[in-house]
């Protein structure tokens, strides 16, 4: 092996001062700057001088885009900014990372199941979110991926670790073999999201073991030898008592040796992560993917049922009509009274205050408790409240009948008053409770909108138990558990493997249906099913794969 090359130079670049190096490859040197405005500290990616071809320097720009497109991801380098130096070398600013990488890590420590499934699968969205951008790595492995002060994992070198692999770590530019999928050493032979997926699970497993996959301890582990093993033998055991079985079952289908066998993709994987840290009771870590529900909402539909109003009801100003009562204009309901009756002692009648609530005043007789019976707002004068030993206070002909005069020539005169009062009083009040009903309010124009439907923000549940069979016609049935949820259900889904020849690859619906028959026209076919609501189109935040 020869021995590692001197640093290069760090240039000189305006608006940032050199602290020192960080770390060497075989095509470029990280240097840690100072930047001036906004003052922090970052990391500068230089290239080497003898590596600055035509066909370098595009995959340096090409790195810069990747990056700069996917670095909005919590668990990818945030790349700042992209330039050429004076001495014509380009370089990168990125996020500066001063915790140790994981190659440093599971070299140095012990890294515990429950780090090791946390950052499986942080990583795994961070390669889902780049494959569904359209965009492979190619060369996942615990170099690549740094820690930030939080300490969380950041995966780096997008693109332009093809041509910036340590020379020691590969016989193949681009290839780190003890991390590499089997059917990268096959000319001719596909490399795609399954490459991604085997890489992925072999750096976790690395973490787990504190060595390769396929790497043995005091044996012969060149190049040669790490490929045989790649493509021939079976996963090793891990050899931890604290690693749970099934967890070294999701790694080994991750590592399966044929394409089509492993996960379909890095979301699948992260589930499966996901299983085993709800088996060992641990907090379920998030996957973080972009949010793509927004991209289904019908072209049909209108801005109108983008955002949705709750009707407002207005009323128009209307003046209260004229009852020559001053406290008209602020009543609504005029309240019925009982006419009043001469009391049974046969004493006058005064009329008592209005109603608080607006209705017309009643009446009672003089002297009644809480009032003076003879004062300004009574109508019996001075001397016709008797006491209760006067004589004359009865009905006529009663026992007091035939005493003095004066209150026997008296209560005709009054009792004929009271009558005329209680007959004006009846009138005032039949007279405002067949009073015609005020006009009810008069809405303005407001369009009523439906209130708004509660999964229209929210997504579905997932399928479970996505299963084909295959059927002696020559078809097989896919199946699936149904989605339970308040609102109407759709299911899309598409062919992950095995599709056949005249099918367009594309997305297609069942309505409500779980399952489907599609033609047998490969060895292995398998499907992706998603859950849609089917009015709003918001989708299920994870499709569920199944194969026959």
């Amino acid at each position: 092996m020869a021995g590692r090359r001197p640093p290069s130079p760090p240039p000189e670049i305006a608006g940032y001062t050199h602290e020192r190096l960080v770390g060497s490859g075989g095509f470029a040197d990280v240097f840690l700057y100072t930047q001036h405005l906004p003052r922090r500290p970052v990391a500068v990616k230089v290239m080497l001088a003898h590596a600055t071809s035509p066909q370098a320097r595009e995959q340096f720009v090409a790195e810069a885009n990747v990056m700069a497109q996917l670095s909005t991801h919590p668990s990818i380098v945030t790349i700042y900014h992209a330039d050429t130096a004076p001495d014509a070398r380009p370089f990168l600013v990125m996020e500066y990372c001063p915790r140790p990488n994981l190659s440093v890590r599971y070299r140095t420590e012990r890294i515990g199941v429950a780090e090791a499934l946390r950052i499986g699968v942080r990583l795994a969205g961070a390669i889902e979110t780049a494959h569904r951008a359209g965009i492979l790595h190619r060369d996942i492995k615990p170099a690549n991926v740094l820690t930030t002060d939080y300490g969380w994992p950041a995966l780096t070198d997008f693109g332009i670790s093809v041509a910036t692999d340590a020379v020691e770590e590969t016989d193949t530019i681009g290839l780190s073999i003890p991390w590499a999928a089997p059917e990268f050493f096959s000319e001719g032979a596909e490399r795609g999201v399954a490459g991604d997926i085997y890489s992925l699970s072999a750096t976790i497993y690395t973490l787990l073991a504190g060595r390769s996959p396929f790497e043995r301890e005091g044996g012969p582990n060149g190049a040669l030898d790490l490929i045989t093993r790649i493509e021939r033998d079976p996963v090793p055991v891990i050899g931890r008592d604290d690693v749970p079985d099934s967890l070294s079952q999701v790694l080994a289908r991750g590592m399966a040796k044929a394409a089509r066998d492993r996960y379909a993709t890095a979301a699948d994987l992260a589930r499966a992560i996901q299983r085993v840290e709800q088996e060992l009771r641990l907090s379920q870590t998030s996957l973080d993917v972009p949010d793509t529900s927004w991209i289904h909402v019908p072209e049909n539909v209108g801005e109108d049922l983008r955002t949705r109003a709750r009707s407002v009801v207005t009323v128009a100003p209307e003046a209260p009509p004229t009852t020559g009562d001053p406290l008209a204009g602020e009543r609504t309901v005029l309240r019925p009274q009982v006419v009043p009756q001469a009391p049974p002692d046969g004493g006058a009648l005064r009329p008592q205050a209005p109603h608080p609530g607006g209705g017309p005043g009643g009446y009672a007789p003089a002297g009644a408790p809480g009032q003076q019976g003879g004062g300004p707002s009574g109508l019996a004068p001075p001397g016709t409240g008797p006491s209760a030993s006067e004589p004359g206070h009865g009905a006529p002909g009663g026992p007091g009948g035939a005493s003095g005069p004066g209150p026997r020539r008296r209560w005709p005169v009054w009792a004929a008053v009271g009558g005329v009062i209680a007959v004006v009083g009846t009138g005032v009040i039949i007279g405002a409770l067949n009073a015609p009903d005020p006009p009810e309010p008069t809405p303005t124009a407001t369009t009523t909108m439906p209130p708004d439907d509660p999964s229209a923000a929210a997504h579905p549940p997932a399928p479970e138990d996505v299963s084909g069979t295959r059927d002696p016609d020559g078809t097989i049935t896919f199946s699936w558990a149904p989605v339970e949820a308040d609102a109407e259900i759709t299911y899309v889904w598409t062919y992950t493997r095995g599709a056949p020849a005249e099918d367009s690859g594309g997305a297609q619906e069942t309505f409500g249906a779980t399952s489907v028959n599609v033609p047998d026209s490969a060895d292995y076919v398998c499907i992706s099913v998603l859950s849609v609501y089917t009015e709003s189109r918001s989708v299920s935040n994870e499709s569920v794969e199944g194969c026959a």
